[in-house]
C-alpha cells in the first residue's frame, strides 16, 4: 500500500533478490558489482550499515547522497504522517525501491532483512532468486529447525522465476528444492550445476575457476580473482555467477 502511494517503484526495473543465513551481504555485492561491470546502471539495497545509514541504499556502488536522501524522506513524510504503522525497515526498504526508479537504475540488486517470506522486501518479482546458506538464525521469529528457517527463506521465491541456492546441508536443500517444485521455478545448486575450483590464495585474496558441471576442463570463467578471503567466499563466488547466467 505504502508504495503504490509513491508510484509503485519497484516495478520500475528488473531486480534480484538474495536471502540466506550466511553469505548473502558478499553474494549481493558481488552480483551488484558484476552487473555494473558489464555496464549497467545498479541500484542496490542492503543492511545494516557500517558507517553512515546511507551505505543502505546505494547507486552505481556508492552510498545515496546526503540531499537525494533528505530530499526523498521530505517528499515521504506527509504520507508517513497518515500511516504511522509502517515500520522503520519498511520505510527505509520503500526509500531505497523510490531511488531506484528516480534514477532509472537498469537492474535493482535487494538482500532481503529478516527471513524471507515476511521481509518487506519480498513485494519484488525478481528476475531471479539467490538463497545463500542456511543455518540457525534469528529462531524466535523464524523457527528452531533448519527446516523451518529454510522454508521462511524459500519464501523469497516466485512462480516461475529461477532459483540460485549456495551449497546447503541436506535439510535445507530439501525444503528449498519442495517450494521450487510447487511454484514451477526452475532450481541451480552452486556445486552442482556451477562449480568452482581453488587456483590460489594468499592475503591478497583468491584466485578461481567457475565452470558448469563437465566443463572443468575448459572454465567458462576461468581464473577470477576475489579480493575477499575464506572459503566461504568461493560458494558466493560461484552462486552470484549462476545467478548472473
Amino acid at each position: 500500500e505504502l508504495l503504490s502511494q509513491i508510484g509503485n517503484p519497484h516495478r520500475a526495473y528488473p531486480s534480484v533478490h538474495i536471502a540466506g543465513t550466511k553469505g548473502k551481504g558478499s553474494t549481493t555485492a558481488m552480483i551488484d558489482a558484476i552487473l555494473r561491470a558489464a555496464g549497467y546502471r545498479t541500484g542496490m539495497y542492503t543492511s545494516p550499515h557500517l558507517h553512515t545509514f546511507r551505505e543502505r541504499i546505494r547507486l552505481q556502488g556508492k552510498p545515496i547522497s546526503e540531499r537525494a536522501l533528505t530530499d526523498l524522506v521530505e517528499r515521504l513524510l506527509p504520507i508517513l504522517n497518515e500511516r504511522p504503522e509502517v515500520t522503520v525497515f519498511e520505510i527505509i526498504t520503500a526509500l531505497a525501491m523510490w531511488h531506484h526508479a528516480e534514477e532509472r537504475v537498469d537492474f535493482g540488486v535487494f538482500e532481503v532483512g529478516l527471513g524471507g517470506r515476511l521481509d518487506a522486501t519480498n513485494v519484488i518479482t525478481p528476475r531471479v532468486s539467490v538463497i545463500t546458506s542456511i543455518s540457525l538464525d534469528h529462531v524466535k521469529v523464524l523457527g528452531e529447525t533448519i527446516d523451518a528457517i529454510a522454508r521462511e527463506k524459500a519464501g523469497i521465491i516466485k512462480p516461475g522465476v529461477p532459483v540460485v541456492s549456495a551449497p546447503q546441508r541436506e535439510e535445507a536443500l530439501a525444503v528449498i528444492a519442495e517450494v521450487s517444485a510447487e511454484r514451477g521455478a526452475s532450481l541451480t545448486v552452486a556445486g552442482r550445476e556451477w562449480r568452482w575450483r581453488l587456483r590460489s590464495a594468499d592475503i591478497s585474496g583468491q584466485r578461481l575457476d567457475v565452470y558448469r558441471a563437465g566443463h572443468e576442463e575448459a572454465p567458462e570463467y576461468p581464473d577470477l580473482h576475489l579480493p575477499l578471503l575464506g572459503a566461504h567466499q568461493l560458494e558466493n563466488t560461484c552462486a552470484a555467477v549462476a545467478a548472473i547466467e
